[in-house]
């Protein structure tokens, strides 16, 4: 049933060896209550999050060699869980398979942190409020696949989404949230249905409110984004998101024109947050969030 009714769900977090040799997660509880949200959308029974916690906590344990040593890697940590009920027939399924994936991965950005170009896809839609977005379900990408492959044959590296009702307002990228910096304004698009509640956005948010940053979680149209863009006023755009953690955006092409952004390079708190986020996972900064857990 899975396979042709779509009930799969997964989440993506990360284990880190820190600077002092011990094995740790990062804010990995909120995955698994995201995920029982995205099982609550598909009909999908939740997990039991202290038990997953502790069946991941063991995991890793029982795989620590395979947790990578090197600067910027890590361990790639994928729950997933599918309808299995070997049934034809369109309702929830009545048996399901819970597992996790592990496996190390390297430095998301092996040559440093470069910018990439984003395209503004105004021909398809990947999620409408009301549907599946702000769930975190194999569907979603399956109709994310053909708009990223035509912008990868025009040379981009992602699709900036926006709002299927419109065609107006920004959402996020394919693989991350989509935060921009106009004038002395960090802005988000707010979780009103349609995208992925982010970890990474809301360890973002929390950070910026910290330094006392002004951060708008609102609707903004891309042509406002465009005027930002043309005048100046647009200081930075980056994508947050648990591979790259931010990801600094270089160029947005909108209708066939091509929009530098912070001249092309990273911006100065693009990096700044980028910084903090790491050194917090990799425990070489104070926690004062309590989102790191050490495990081993």
């Amino acid at each position: 049933m899975g396979l042709h009714y779509g009930q799969e769900i997964f989440e993506g977090l990360k284990g880190y060896r820190g600077k002092d040799g011990g094995l740790y997660l990062f804010r990995a509880k909120e995955n698994f209550k995201r995920m029982n949200r995205s099982a609550v959308r598909l009909c999908m029974p939740e997990v039991d999050v202290d038990l997953v916690m502790e069946g991941l906590k063991k995991l890793i344990l029982l795989d620590q060699e395979w947790v990578p040593r090197s600067e910027g890697t890590s361990l790639y940590i994928r729950p997933t869980m599918i309808a299995t009920e070997p049934h034809l027939g369109v309702r929830p399924s009545n048996t399901y398979l819970f597992y996790i994936i592990i496996g190390p991965v390297g430095p998301y950005y092996k040559e440093g942190l470069n910018p990439v170009k984003i395209y503004v896809e105004d021909k398809y839609i990947r999620a409408a409020i009301g549907g599946t977005g702000e769930a975190k379900t194999a569907g979603n990408y399956a109709a994310s696949l053909l708009a990223a492959e035509e912008a990868k044959e025009k040379g981009f590296t992602q699709v900036l989404w926006l709002d299927a009702a419109e065609r107006k307002y920004v959402e996020e990228v394919g693989t991350m949230n989509m935060v921009f910096v106009i004038d002395d304004e960090v802005i988000t698009a707010p979780l009103t249905g349609s995208i992925l509640p982010g970890i990474t956005r809301d360890s973002v948010i929390h950070i910026l409110k910290d330094w006392d940053v002004k951060i708008s979680e609102r609707n903004l149209t891309i042509d406002e984004v465009i005027e930002a863009a043309k005048s100046g006023s647009l200081k930075e755009a980056f994508g947050t998101g648990t591979a790259a953690v931010i990801s600094p955006v270089g160029q947005i092409t909108y209708k066939g024109e091509d929009h530098i952004v912070a001249g092309g390079k990273m911006g100065e708190l693009s990096q700044r947050l980028y910084d903090e986020i790491v050194a917090i996972q990799y425990t070489a900064k104070e926690d004062t969030h309590g989102w790191v857990e050490r495990i081993g």
